[in-house]
């Protein structure tokens, strides 16, 4: 009997510690932890740290991967801070690509808004699950698990993308390979990739070794 009785409590304290305060803004002033960022005292609070602007502007898609992302994560908007969401925009142009990654801290949907996106996830066992998106479409991609968009059109795509966490984090797996300073040999040795091919790629993204 006491066992429930504990379960009950617990989840009831969980609950309670959860709605102790409304939301807990972002001081970027203060230190931040790996729980994340302090809480602005709520005196200081202002309107504005729940407000983000920035998504209603196409990002520069002049770049190598032809994409640009521009995220609405915590240290940008710091009203997230704590409710476990935020949001990203993402333009492709015509050929652009965002190249496999991870969000190590949570799962992802994206919605098309404009264009056709090919978009795709490889799980834990080596399936991989892809499909072209078209306008309105959504499409999940479980956290932590490598993952693609590319613009599968003629004209440019526009896409939003919101997280189960307000710092999902972000980690690319080509650049992970080839812009560090890792030695040639040893990515070599990991990957079985060709050496020369492996010095153009540090070349092309900025690594060195």
């Amino acid at each position: 009997m006491i066992f429930p009785i504990l379960f009950t409590f617990f989840l009831l304290l969980s609950s309670s510690n959860a709605a102790v305060q409304d939301f807990c803004v972002a001081d970027f002033a203060a230190p931040e932890g790996p729980a994340g960022f302090s809480c602005k005292k709520p005196a200081s609070v202002k309107v504005n740290d729940f407000v983000f602007s920035g998504l209603g502007i196409a990002g520069n898609t002049s770049n190598i991967i032809k994409a640009a992302v521009t995220p609405a994560f915590v240290a940008q908007f710091p009203g997230v801070n704590g409710l476990g969401i935020s949001i990203a925009r993402l333009d492709l142009a015509v050929g652009g690509v965002v190249p496999f990654h991870t969000h190590p801290g949570a799962s992802e949907v994206l919605i098309v808004a404009e264009g056709t996106i090919c978009a795709g996830f490889v799980a834990s066992d080596n399936t991989p699950y892809l499909h072209t998106l078209e306008k309105g479409d959504i499409m999940v991609f479980p956290q932590g698990l490598l993952h693609f968009q590319v613009n599968g059109g003629e004209a440019p795509a526009l896409a939003f993308a919101s997280f189960g966490s307000a710092s999902p984090g972000l980690q690319i797996l080509d650049f992970a390979l080839f812009k560090n300073d890792l030695a040639t040999e040893l990515i070599a040795q990991t990957t079985f990739l060709d050496a020369a091919q492996i010095k153009k790629l540090k070349g092309v993204l900025g690594g060195t070794n």
